[in-house]
């Protein structure tokens, strides 16, 4: 379907979906809205025929085309973000690995939102289960479209993760990328580099090839470690691992590398330098902001969605320039409020081919990248229009 077609369902989506976020879902805080989200994809997981309809429903209505980046195919520009698909916190690895072998969803969304969005990342996972933060972890900011969270990576670990998935692998997409964060709080990079090596190697002794894997370097959403900055050294030494061992198993399976915003030009330029070097594929920018959070000053929660733009573009500026100094091979996917059309815009003028998206879930809803990519390709049509006439 051309965006042409589809405008007038899309047009319609958008304005019910508007009209439900201000009747309902803006009436619950963000954290009950999220709990009930979290509630239904334990349902949706279990209806097969949702699932088929959903996928095929979605890509109608979409207008993106398939793109290639970070060494991955894409059916499209946008992919969901970690964060969402991660699963359950545990307090034990024997307690996680005893649920992913029951019939208890541990990873709730895992088959009904690859159907509904398409490409997704799942996780974050770390190498052992997180129960995060106690309390309020959720927060909106309505006047720009903002998320603030301190979730604290709450997972299942990323062997019972691995266990879950694997069990069900046959049923998993292949727009997938699984996302493996350092601990927190971890601070010998030697157990740092174990750590992660092993939750890789989980996957894959699961049988679990997803399309690529990200390493995610910076989480400032926890309680131990709220910073969440990369040193050089560190770096250069958690991404060779993580390669080296999938070299190992002579797999080609691309490693995406996500980071913080908020560094120094002189940072960014390092990073790009490491990366091409050890042969990382793209460079996720950026996680969120770490700021204030809104119940409690001396608590860092993560800023995410329209707040975090201007943060992100400035650090996806100054990793293409030294991408272009440097003549890198390597793709940058934005992640930080990309809202809408003009949002996605102006990453794409930097550059930037696919982007990942969260904040856009909650703000516009299940069609958020079918409305992303349809203003999109309203506003490339009618430049092409008015390029048209002016040469006329």
């Amino acid at each position: 379907m051309s965006w042409r077609s589809n405008r007038h369902v899309l047009w319609f989506y958008r304005h019910t979906y508007t009209a439900l976020y201000e009747l309902l879902i803006s009436r619950l805080s963000a954290q009950r809205a999220h709990e009930a989200v979290i509630g239904s994809l334990r349902i949706m997981d279990r209806a097969p025929l949702l699932h088929r309809l959903s996928g095929t429903e979605v890509k109608a209505l979409s207008p993106a085309q398939g793109i290639e980046a970070g060494g991955v195919s894409l059916s499209q520009a946008l992919v969901l973000a970690a964060g969402l698909v991660k699963g359950d916190g545990f307090s034990s690895e024997d307690d996680a690995l005893r649920a992913a072998e029951s019939t208890r969803n541990i990873v709730p969304g895992w088959r009904i939102i690859p159907a509904l969005l398409g490409p997704v990342e799942f996780g974050s996972f770390t190498r052992f289960p997180r129960m995060g933060n106690d309390g309020t972890v959720l927060w909106r900011r309505e006047s720009s479209r903002s998320l603030q969270n301190r979730v604290g990576l709450k997972n299942p670990g990323a062997r019972a993760a691995a266990l879950f998935l694997g069990m069900r692998k046959e049923l998993l997409p292949s727009e997938l990328g699984i996302n493996i964060a350092v601990s927190p709080g971890v601070q010998d990079i030697g157990q740092q580099e174990r750590e992660v090596v092993e939750s890789l190697e989980f996957f894959l002794d699961e049988g679990l090839l997803p399309a690529w894997f990200t390493l995610n370097l910076s989480c400032p959403n926890t309680e131990d470690d709220p910073l969440g900055h990369q040193l050089e050294a560190e770096t250069r030494r958690l991404c060779g691992a993580f390669i080296n061992c999938l070299a190992q198993r002579s797999l080609a399976i691309p490693l995406w590398v996500k980071i913080s915003p908020g560094l120094s030009a002189e940072q960014y330029h390092a990073l790009v330098r490491i990366f091409a070097d050890v042969g990382v594929k793209a460079v996720v920018a950026t996680n969120t902001l770490p700021e204030p959070s809104p119940e409690d000053p001396a608590q860092i929660a993560g800023l995410g969605g329209g707040g975090l733009f201007e943060s992100t573009l400035d650090a996806v500026a100054h990793l293409r320039e030294e991408i272009i100094r440097s003549n890198a091979a390597i793709d940058i996917v934005a992640c930080g409020g990309i809202l809408d059309g003009a949002s996605f815009q102006a990453y794409r003028d930097l550059g930037v081919k696919a982007a990942q998206y969260w904040s856009a879930l909650v703000y516009r809803g299940p069609l958020a990248a079918a409305l992303i990519e349809s203003e999109l390709s309203a506003h490339e049509y009618e430049y092409e229009a008015a390029h048209s006439e002016s040469l006329a």
